[in-house]
């Protein structure tokens, strides 16, 4: 936990910053004008990590609230890292109601999401193995999946950008399995003229193409070339050709009815893995009088501190919502202490909802960082139009992170500039300098978070562009400029 002595008072003011910091350098001005983007569009602050009264290097607008894109993810898992804890992990308990003779059960399985965010492929065949390692092999019932623990409307994964096969537009989801994606892996087999394609994993009552013919000539845009059809959720079809040039290529996609998917996976793994179901699977709850028991065994998700390096690393979008609606489920506003921690429960106060987690995070800012510099929260991953934060409420939350016992988590889930991440194709003239976070949305791109200076200080660096040129290579390069600026101190 952060402790009060990291209060406001430690930081930089919200008058210093106006008052203090440099124009903008030349060189990052310079870029501004190749990218042609005007100032006015920008919010940037650079200043050192550790000495918190010391004047900014450079200030621009840092009090102008602006979209961040992904860059709001840090707000979420740094609120998790001291809310929850980096050992804080996710169970998801299995319920069978029923006896089991001759390998039979004679009654449900229930499954109980509690927002597990990478209850991947792998993880749900282990469960299902549990299960047949208990002797069932038949279910003479239904397997129930109990999505309860979240209360997030229905969405139309297109109506963000129009891309609803894209992955990063899946939904939350109490039991999020594989992300509600297909993973197509495409194997060519000359001898045969056909590229084989294997999915995962196999969904129940979806046909599934298993081959392609094999094309010549370059690898090129191969998904296009594959004419995919995803039109008919029932149905994954192509009409086009693979090129054996290509080799094996893996591509994921976000399944066409996501409502049905979870449903469809855990059917079709159980059935593939040779297990045998008289029901069906279904949505729905596990009874009251069963809950109150203990369950039959319970799947652990990986600790807190894993979980945000995926987050954080390759900005995850869809992971940092289950984190988000997590600390609204488990994290009661009402139940906060005066100290801002949070009681130790074993019982969740309410299912997790966006709401009640705006509300966990706007107390935890009051108690952590100030009542000033408030940013607006909507799911809590940036990938909204809606949210909304300053450079210097950013700079406000990286300062408390740096002097937090949960620092060295935070770090190491941050990309590493030509290292890792989405930063590994950043082109630094210090490559390993900065550990930032990234944003990127239509209009918006964003960097945050620390940057090693050539003398041996260490910076926090926010740089916030909200512009119809935020999205070009000449943008990027403005990041670029601004890093190599902050490191050459010396």
């Amino acid at each position: 936990m952060l402790y009060r002595l990291l209060c406001p008072a430690l930081l930089v003011s919200c008058h210093a910053f106006a008052a203090a910091g440099s124009a903008i350098p030349a060189e990052v001005d310079a870029a501004l004008a190749r990218a042609k983007i005007p100032r006015e569009a920008v919010a940037l602050l650079v200043l050192d990590a550790d000495a918190s009264n010391a004047a900014p290097r450079l200030t621009h607008r840092a009090q102008v609230p602006m979209n961040p894109a992904s860059v709001m993810k840090l707000s979420t898992t740094i609120a998790a890292l001291d809310l929850l804890g980096p050992a804080y992990s996710w169970s998801t308990p299995v319920y069978v109601d029923g006896p089991v003779q001759g390998g039979t059960l004679a009654g449900n399985v229930y499954i109980k999401g509690q927002g597990d965010p990478k209850l991947v492929l792998e993880k749900l065949w282990l469960l299902l193995r549990r299960l047949q390692g208990m002797g069932i092999h038949s279910i003479a019932g239904d397997i129930v999946l109990d999505r309860s623990a979240f209360e997030v409307p229905d969405t139309n994964p297109a109506s963000f950008d129009g891309e609803p096969l894209r992955p990063y537009n899946a939904a939350p989801d109490a039991l999020l399995i594989n992300f509600k994606a297909v993973v197509m892996t495409f194997t060519p087999d000359r001898g045969g003229n056909s590229a084989q394609v294997q999915f995962d994993p196999p969904l129940f009552g979806v046909q599934m193409q298993g081959s392609v013919p094999l094309g010549n000539g370059d690898c090129g845009d191969y998904r296009s070339a594959l004419k995919a059809d995803f039109s008919d959720a029932k149905r994954i079809r192509f009409a086009g050709s693979y090129a054996a040039s290509c080799g094996e290529k893996v591509w994921p996609v976000a399944y066409a009815d996501p409502s049905s998917y979870g449903v469809r996976a855990v059917q079709g793994l159980w059935l593939d893995m040779g297990g045998k179901l008289s029901g069906s699977v279904r949505y729905g709850t596990v009874p009251v009088a069963l809950a109150a028991g203990k369950p039959a065994f319970e799947v652990s998700s990986a600790p807190l501190a894993e979980i945000i390096r995926d987050i954080n690393k390759y900005s995850n979008n869809v992971m940092a919502q289950q984190v988000f609606l997590t600390l609204g489920r488990v994290v009661a506003a009402s139940a906060m202490g005066a100290n801002g921690e949070v009681p130790a429960s074993d019982a969740p106060p309410s299912s997790g909802s966006f709401t009640a987690s705006q509300a966990v995070l706007q107390r935890w800012w009051k108690e952590r960082i100030g009542d000033s510099e408030m940013p607006v929260w909507d799911n809590g991953s940036g990938l909204s139009r809606q949210e909304r934060i300053s450079a210097q409420g950013l700079a406000r939350l990286l300062q408390v992170a740096w002097r937090s016992p949960t620092m060295s988590e935070l770090m190491s889930s941050l990309p590493i500039s030509g290292v890792d991440g989405t930063l590994k194709r950043f082109k630094s003239k210090t490559v390993g300098s900065a550990h930032l976070k990234t944003g990127t949305l239509s209009n918006a791109l964003a960097r945050a978070g620390y940057v090693d200076g050539a003398s041996g200080k260490r910076y926090v660096l926010v740089a916030l562009i909200n512009h119809a040129n935020a999205n070009t290579d000449a943008a990027r390069a403005v990041m670029e400029t601004l890093v190599d600026w902050t490191a050459r101190d010396n």
